[in-house]
């Protein structure tokens, strides 16, 4: 049996840039990294499924719709953004102390321990009316991996 976890969220997914972590407040879009946590908080609330253990192989499938003139990034930073956000940055706050405070209790929702778990992508842009996204995570089963 397939687990998998579905998190649908308004708005445009958080951008992966190498200039600031997208975990700083000095980030230009800590409020994109909030809601996502929220909604995959939600999602986690409501039953989607339990988050995935340090020996799953992931898949990982990010669908966004939105005009198209109101695409800033593009595939690669959104989809680094997006993992980076769903682990567990348990990590991260060891290596930085009180860099996720401005999280509050977000800080803690993780769908999975490292996104080196991710084996499987797949990436759709579709133009729409709205921006919005909906980023699903399954487990690979054993034969594939």
């Amino acid at each position: 049996m397939e687990r998998e976890i579905t998190v649908e969220v308004p708005g445009l997914p958080p951008l992966k840039s190498e200039a600031t972590s997208q975990f700083s407040e000095k980030h230009g879009h800590p409020g994109r990294v909030r809601l996502l946590l929220d909604r995959a908080r939600a999602a986690l609330a409501e039953g989607a499924g339990a988050p995935f253990g340090e020996r799953d192989h992931l898949g990982l499938d990010v669908a966004i719709e939105s005009p198209e003139e109101t695409l800033p990034g593009d595939a690669t930073n959104y989809l680094g953004g997006i993992a980076d956000v769903l682990e567990n940055k348990a990590a991260r706050e060891k290596q930085r102390p009180g860099s996720l405070d401005y999280l509050g209790d977000l800080a803690k929702v993780a769908l999975y321990p490292n996104d080196r778990q991710i084996r499987e992508v797949i990436y759709r842009h579709r133009p729409g009316e709205s921006q919005r996204y909906t980023v699903r995570v399954w487990a690979l089963p054993d034969e594939v991996r």
